[in-house]
């Protein structure tokens, strides 16, 4: 059974950094991709940055974050990361780790999520 947990949300000023966590397990030797979506309230849930397991080559990042958050992770499979930095109140919403098998569809149809970590930027 696949399990997904994400951590490390929380409060921060304008202009802050916060490192999310994604602990998986039970992903088996396929290929997957794997990153972080973010869903704040009254709007639809968008990919902020993805990557392949089996592909340093490949990575999605969503043009508002650009150049402010990066997603890492030594063994994809088993740990994941979002770094971000110069955080704005733009920023705010649940952030969740997902996972699937690689198709040919990298932003949709995501099978497998944890349960969400709060991002929350304000003065």
């Amino acid at each position: 059974e696949v399990e997904l947990v994400d951590s490390g949300g929380g409060s921060v000023q304008p202009g802050g950094s916060l490192t999310l966590s994604c602990t998986a397990s039970g992903l088996s030797t396929a290929s997957y991709y794997m990153g972080w979506f973010r869903q704040a309230p009254g709007r639809q849930r968008e990919a902020v940055a993805l990557i392949r397991t089996d592909s340093n080559a490949w990575t999605y990042t969503l043009d508002t974050v650009k150049g402010r958050f990066t997603v890492s992770g030594d063994n994809p499979k088993n740990s994941l990361f979002l770094h971000m930095t110069n955080l704005q109140p733009g920023d705010t919403a649940t952030y969740y780790c997902a996972a699937k098998v690689r198709d040919n569809r990298p932003l949709m149809t995501y099978s497998h999520w944890g349960k969400g970590t709060q991002v929350t930027v304000s003065s």
